[in-house]
């Protein structure tokens, strides 16, 4: 059985300019030990993968993510995104920037 997603636009905007590539959107996640003790976090941020995947699973929209966290865009949900892609597709994390304690 062939499934076929087709991209919702009220959900996923299309973009004005060329979107990130996988490698350029895994290099927005960064791993600090100092920080919820080394979980995946957006650009250094205190807000982790994690949160945004859970909201995205509890049905918040991306527009609602970013109206809700300011400082997010939208290519840091996408980060996340393909960060849970790379670690189901056992992908090379490479891009994923590790910051010392």
């Amino acid at each position: 059985m062939l499934i076929r997603l087709q991209r919702d636009r009220r959900r996923f905007p299309s973009y004005e300019v060329e979107p990130m590539n996988h490698q350029d959107l895994l290099g927005r996640i960064t791993v600090n030990p100092d920080i919820f003790g080394g979980k995946p976090i957006i650009r250094g941020m205190r807000i982790s993968v994690e949160l945004i995947l859970s909201l995205l699973v509890q049905g918040e929209t991306p527009e609602g993510i970013l109206a809700d966290y300011p400082e997010l865009e939208a290519d840091d949900i996408r980060a996340c995104l393909a960060y849970a892609h790379a670690v189901i597709a056992h992908d090379a994390l490479d891009a994923v920037q590790v910051q010392s304690g």
